[in-house]
């Protein structure tokens, strides 16, 4: 999710962006309309009369966040899901939702785990995805599924959503940037294998 400059957005766009950079470092608790009407170079005032309140711009830029990610879901679906294998799939999800832009993974990170109903919402859209990815995967598999269906979607965001959560502590344990499309296409490849055969292998028969 590139974002424009500043220069070519209206005001009620600048501050938006400005919060969900200062958001993604900081987090919501921590950031002031002050600062983010400063890093926009407008008044703080602008900031209550297009949003109302701190609530209200959080809200604007939940909203802004959500529209990016379903683009890019409904994206990836419309270039032919039914030829990529599972983590194919979910590699490409985390690349084009997270890899690029480091702001959005902040962003993410921080409304993730902080209290509130911000992180739920973001976490429920992640998940229906994941459980529409697998009825798709199950489809290709001849209809079988995995042996706990209800988990198995949270296991797939288990494996998309760790790297993310944990960048900061990962970052100094790798040699390489942790979403650099060389490593996550190695992060994909080893989570194939790991997911692949526990969701819809048969580990006893290979013993």
């Amino acid at each position: 999710m590139r974002a424009p400059a500043k220069a070519d957005l209206t005001g009620r766009a600048r501050l938006r962006q400005a919060a969900l950079e200062l958001f993604a470092e900081h987090g919501f608790e921590a950031t002031s309309t002050r600062a983010v009407a400063a890093a926009a170079g407008l008044s703080p005032a602008l900031v209550t009369r297009h949003f109302g309140s701190k609530e209200g711009l959080r809200a604007a830029v939940d909203e802004h966040v959500l529209d990016q990610m379903t683009e890019a879901l409904r994206g990836l679906a419309a270039e032919g899901a039914e030829k990529r294998d599972l983590m194919t799939s979910l590699g490409e999800v985390s690349a084009r939702l997270f890899g690029s832009d480091p702001v959005l993974r902040g962003y993410l990170r921080h409304a993730l785990l902080e209290d509130g109903g911000t992180g739920s919402v973001l976490f429920g859209h992640l998940l229906r995805g994941a459980r529409r990815e697998l009825e798709r995967l199950s489809a290709a598999h001849g209809g079988q599924t995995p042996p706990d269906d209800e988990w198995a979607p949270f296991q797939i965001l288990f494996l998309v959503l760790g790297p993310l959560l944990l960048e900061p502590v990962m970052r100094p344990n790798l040699e390489e940037p942790l979403f650099a499309p060389e490593v996550l296409a190695r992060r994909s490849a080893a989570n194939q294998r790991l997911l692949l055969r526990g969701l819809y292998g048969h580990p006893e028969e290979e013993s």
